[in-house]
């Protein structure tokens, strides 16, 4: 298995340009191509029985059945060059920035809606509003704590903004446990990149969530609330809830009195100060929002409005999640910070909009259609690879509910050299990197590579078959990163 016969096709590919492997990834490729035959495909079967071993897991809802699978990782890493992500990390944080601004507008002054930028109707049919968010006032004015913004490349080299994750986005687990099988299974290769560290996170996000706890409080208690055992993400709260060392709570352990958020113990019941729920709004407490739920806690959004408790993300942050509202980013950010959007949106046509939905009808074949409130890869058409019959019952919905959907051109994604038919093969590729919010702004270094594990298939999302590559972020361009450690002298034991 060499790079030799790898064909980086005429897509942009994250590693190889027209001349061979990028400055940044020479050395890791003439590090793969010194290893002894078949040593890779053997690390990446053990990498493999360490996932599962090490229990990282999702369910996937939608074949069925519910199924538990072991989250796909593939051994060759992307690499983002240190240049390149700090433009990255600078317009992550800018969108961020505005984003927080809107949400706490548009439950309050709504001057962006009197001013014209965003119309009132476009807000008024949100799914996500909640107009019992109306007038709240979150800790240090912050709505969305935790982001997770996904990134695409398109053909020409330039990185787009695909979608906003706002209200509960997962993946962040499987960033760190990617880098922890890629250090055992390559250690001195690892070693001899300077790349920037990711396992800081957890106490990075505990000490956010510490930040918000109520003032009279000292030493706050965070708990992260889980749907349960069920949930398609309940490995990552599980997960974060241990690398943070606080407790992992179902809604049932929870109970809401005296105007505070109490949690049964073996001891009785102890208040609780800060929630990092993973429960969407709709769940968090049926006296407020969906009145049949049965995972939430019955006075938790009243002790939230009394500042009893915080929770993160707040509730009705999911307004800014809204596929439609995404098309105003851009002109938030002016608004609101008068600056140019570092990161573009990817172009995008309104179905609520008449001529865009009529070249969105009359193009479909060409188009990406998405529902405005769906996430995952559901409620999408892939234009190009549907049917005639899926591309007429798209049209059919649009027609009946414009507001719901929006297209998008089919992007070329980017690609990156994937183990796949023993040898490699190009697949493509996003990017969802982690934002932290509070008193300061914070991003992840590189962040979740995901990966369209099927022969031409531009649908990433575990639950549609895709996987993940670890991210290394490299810590300085100049440095000097040809002078990495040959295979023979790595010996043939990975650490896996």
């Amino acid at each position: 298995m060499r790079f030799a016969d790898y064909d980086a096709g005429d897509f942009f590919d994250e590693m190889f340009d027209g001349r061979g492997p990028r400055r940044f990834a020479r050395a890791l490729a003439r590090f793969v191509d010194g290893l002894p035959d078949g040593e890779l495909v053997r690390r990446q079967r053990s990498a493999e029985r360490a996932l599962l071993n090490m229990g990282i897991t999702f369910n996937v809802y939608g074949d069925g059945a519910g199924t538990e699978r072991i989250f796909p990782f593939d051994l060759i890493p992307r690499i983002v060059a240190a240049r390149e992500w700090q433009q990255i990390e600078r317009g992550l944080k800018q969108r961020i920035h505005a984003l927080n601004l809107f949400i706490d507008d548009v439950y309050h002054a709504k001057k962006i809606i009197k001013d014209g930028v965003v119309p009132e109707e476009i807000l008024k049919t949100a799914s996500a509003y909640r107009p019992a968010c109306e007038g709240l006032d979150p800790p240090l004015g912050i709505w969305c704590h935790i982001t997770g913004t996904d990134l695409v490349r398109d053909r020409d080299g330039q990185i787009y903004v695909l979608e906003d994750n706002l209200r509960t986005p997962s993946g962040v687990s499987y960033v760190l446990q990617n880098r922890t099988l890629i250090k055992r299974t390559f250690p001195q290769l690892f070693e001899s990149f300077r790349i920037r560290p990711v396992d800081d996170y957890a106490s990075r996000l505990r000490d956010l969530l510490e930040s918000l706890a109520p003032a009279d409080v000292e030493n706050p208690r965070v708990v992260v609330l889980t749907p349960g055992s069920y949930n398609s993400a309940y490995f990552e709260h599980s997960f974060l809830a241990q690398q943070m060392g606080v407790e992992l709570v179902e809604g049932s352990d929870l109970v809401a009195s005296d105007g505070y958020v109490w949690m049964r113990t073996t001891k009785g019941f102890e208040r609780v100060d800060v929630i990092y729920r993973r429960i969407d709004d709709d769940f968090l407490d049926p006296s407020v929002f969906r009145g049949d739920s049965l995972l939430g806690v019955p006075g938790l959004f009243e002790a939230y409005r009394r500042g009893r408790v915080a929770l993160a993300n707040a509730p009705g942050t999911g307004v800014a999640d809204d596929k439609v509202i995404y098309t105003f980013v851009p002109a938030m950010v002016k608004y609101y910070l008068g600056e140019d959007a570092i990161l573009p949106n990817v172009p995008t046509f309104r179905c609520s909009d008449d001529v865009q939905r009529r070249h969105v009808l009359g193009n479909l074949d060409k188009l990406v259609v998405k529902a405005a409130d769906q996430s995952g890869g559901y409620g999408m058409l892939v234009g190009p690879h549907a049917t005639a019959a899926e591309r007429e019952e798209f049209a059919r919905r649009i027609e009946a509910t414009p507001r719901s959907y929006i297209a998008q051109p089919t992007l070329s994604l980017s690609r990156v050299p994937t183990i796949a038919d023993a040898g490699f093969r190009g697949r493509h590729v996003d990017l969802r990197p982690y934002i932290l919010s509070g008193e300061n702004i914070f991003v992840l270094p590189g962040g979740l590579t995901r990966v369209a594990l099927r022969d031409g298939s531009l649908v990433v999302n575990s639950s549609q078959g895709g996987g993940s590559k670890d991210t290394w972020v490299l810590a300085d361009d100049d440095a000097e990163i040809d002078t990495v450690v040959p295979p023979t002298a790595i010996g043939g034991q990975s650490q896996c």
